[in-house]
C-alpha cells in the first residue's frame, strides 16, 4: 500500500526527472572523458609512430635500400622495439626486412591505417596494429606502426567503467529516491491518518513526532500547537455557550414569571408600570451583553487600526480618574492617580480609555472596601506602561490567565452582578494594540500593568 503510494506520489515523479537531468549530465561529462583519454592516448601512439617513419624515411635517403633494410632488421634484433611492426617489401611486395611475413592485405593506400596480424605470422595472438604506409621513390613500400591492443583494452575499460558508472549512479539514485520519497509519503500518510482520526473521534489525537527535529517533525509540532489551540478555543466556545445560557436564562425566566403573572392578573396601573421597568432593566442587561460581544468581535478583527495615532495616556488616564472619581468616593475607596507628565502610545485613544476603564472599574468592585486604588502611567525603559493598584483579595495565581476568557467569572455560582466580558474586552484592546498586560502581587491586593508601543520617532 505504502509501496503503490510511494511510486505514484509526486515526489517521487519530480525525483525520477532530476536523477534523469543529473544521469545525462554525469553521461555527458563520464563520455568526455573516454574520448578525451582515448584521443589524447592515442595521439601520443600517433605522434610516435609518425616520427619513427620519418627517421627511417631519412635513413633511407642516406644510406640507401640495404642500409635500411639493415637498420630495420637491428630493430627488430632489438628488444626494446618488441611492440613495433617494420616490414619493407619491394614493388612486388615481397618482403625485405622486418617483423611481419607477409604484406597484410588490408593495407592498400598511403597513410594511416589498422589491422590485424594475419595468421601466418609468427605472432598468433592476432593483436591490433595502427600503421603508416610510405611509398619510397624506386617503388618500394614501408610499413611502420605500433601494437595498441593495449590502447584498445584501455579503451574499453574506459567505456565499461563508463557504462557501469552510469548504471551505478541511476541504481544508487533510484533506490535513494524511493527510500527518501518512502519517507516523505509515510510522514504525509501519517498527517493524513491522524487528520481522518480526528474528523472521527474528536480533537484529542494528535500527530506522532518521531524525535528527529527535522522538518517533518516541526511540520507536526506546529499542526499539534494549532490542534491544541483549536481545541482550547472550542472549549472556550462551549464554555462561553455554557455561560450564555446560564446567564440569559436568569432574566428571561424573571421576564416570562413577571408576564404571565401580569397575563393573569386584573390590570393595575402602578403595578404594571413596575413590571415594565422592571422587564425593560432585564432587557438592557440582555442587550448590554450581546453589546459588549458584538465590541469584542469588533476589536479583534483588527477593523479599529485605522484610527491608530499617537495618545498621551496621562491624559486617558485622567479621564478614566475623573470618571470613576465618583463611583470610588461613594465606596469609600481612595482614588489616587500617579506617574510621569506625558507618556505617549500608540494606539486606538477611545480603545485604550475602555480598557483602562474596564480596570479601574474592576480594581473599585473586586478591591477592599475602603481601600486604596492608584492609577500610574510611566515610562519603563522606553516602554510605557499603565498600573493600577489595589489592595483587595486579588485574583488567584492559577486563575490569572482564565479571567481574560469571556464570562469567565471568579465567582463561580454566576449570582453576582456581572456577564464576565470587561476583562475579555481588555485583553482584545490589548492584542489589538500588540500591547503586553500583567497581573502581579501587590502584598496585598492585585497589581495590573499593561505595556503599550512607544511611538517610532
Amino acid at each position: 500500500m505504502l509501496l503503490a503510494k510511494t511510486l505514484t506520489s509526486s515526489t517521487f515523479k519530480l525525483a525520477l526527472i532530476a536523477i534523469g537531468t543529473f544521469g545525462l549530465i554525469v553521461s555527458g561529462i563520464l563520455s568526455y572523458v573516454y574520448l578525451s583519454t582515448s584521443s589524447y592516448v592515442r595521439g601520443r601512439s600517433d605522434r610516435a609512430i609518425k616520427s619513427e617513419c620519418s627517421d627511417l624515411l631519412a635513413a633511407n635517403d642516406r644510406i640507401g635500400r640495404d642500409g635500411l633494410a639493415a637498420l630495420i632488421k637491428q630493430r627488430v634484433a632489438d628488444g626494446n622495439w618488441a611492440d613495433h611492426v617494420y616490414l619493407l617489401v619491394d614493388p612486388s611486395l615481397a618482403p625485405l626486412a622486418g617483423n611481419l611475413q607477409a604484406w597484410p592485405s588490408t593495407v592498400t593506400t598511403e597513410g594511416w591505417t589498422e589491422f590485424r596480424v594475419p595468421p601466418s605470422s609468427a605472432r598468433m595472438d592476432q593483436p591490433l596494429i595502427r600503421a603508416m604506409l610510405e611509398r619510397l621513390p624506386n617503388g618500394d613500400r614501408l610499413l611502420v606502426g605500433r601494437d595498441i591492443g593495449d590502447l584498445d583494452s584501455f579503451a574499453r575499460q574506459i567505456k565499461m567503467a563508463v557504462f557501469l558508472s552510469v548504471v551505478l549512479i541511476f541504481s544508487l539514485a533510484g533506490v535513494a529516491s524511493i527510500l527518501i520519497t518512502r519517507r516523505t509519503v509515510g510522514r504525509i500518510e501519517s498527517i493524513n491518518t491522524t487528520s481522518r482520526a480526528i474528523m472521527l473521534s474528536g480533537l484529542d489525537k494528535r500527530i506522532p513526532l518521531r524525535g528527529s527535529r527535522d522538518e517533518w517533525d516541526r511540520v507536526a509540532e506546529n499542526l499539534n500547537l494549532m490542534l491544541d489551540r483549536i481545541e482550547m478555543l472550542m472549549s472556550e466556545v462551549k464554555q462561553v455557550s455554557d455561560n450564555v445560557a446560564h446567564d440569559l436564562r436568569t432574566p428571561l425566566t424573571r421576564m416570562r414569571g413577571r408576564l404571565e403573572k401580569a397575563y393573569h392578573a386584573q390590570r393595575n396601573g402602578e403595578i404594571d408600570q413596575s413590571l415594565i421597568g422592571d422587564t425593560i432593566a432585564d432587557l438592557d442587561a440582555v442587550l448590554r451583553i450581546f453589546a459588549s460581544l458584538t465590541r469584542i468581535a469588533q476589536i479583534e478583527a483588527h477593523t479599529r487600526k485605522g484610527a491608530f495615532c499617537t495618545v498621551d495616556l496621562v491624559e486617558v488616564v485622567g479621564k478614566v480618574v475623573e470618571l470613576y472619581d465618583a463611583a470610588a468616593e461613594q465606596d469609600g475607596t481612595c482614588l489616587t492617580v500617579a506617574g510621569d507628565r506625558a507618556v505617549f502610545a500608540v494606539g486606538d485613544p477611545d480603545l485604550i480609555f475602555d480598557a483602562i476603564a474596564n480596570l479601574v472599574d474592576n480594581a473599585i468592585k473586586h478591591g477592599r472596601a475602603g481601600g486604596d486604588v492608584a492609577v500610574a502611567s510611566e515610562v519603563v525603559d522606553g516602554t510605557p506602561v499603565i498600573s493600577i493598584d489595589d489592595d483587595g483579595p486579588g485574583i488567584p495565581a492559577d486563575e490569572r490567565g482564565q479571567v481574560f476568557k469571556r464570562f469567565y467569572r471568579l465567582e463561580h455560582s454566576r449570582y453576582a452582578p456581572g456577564n464576565g466580558l470587561g476583562l475579555s474586552l481588555v485583553a482584545a484592546v490589548v492584542r489589538l494594540h500588540g500591547a503586553r498586560i500583567e497581573m502581579l502581587d501587590n502584598s496585598p491586593g492585585l497589581k495590573v500593568q499593561v505595556w503599550f508601543s512607544a511611538p517610532t520617532t
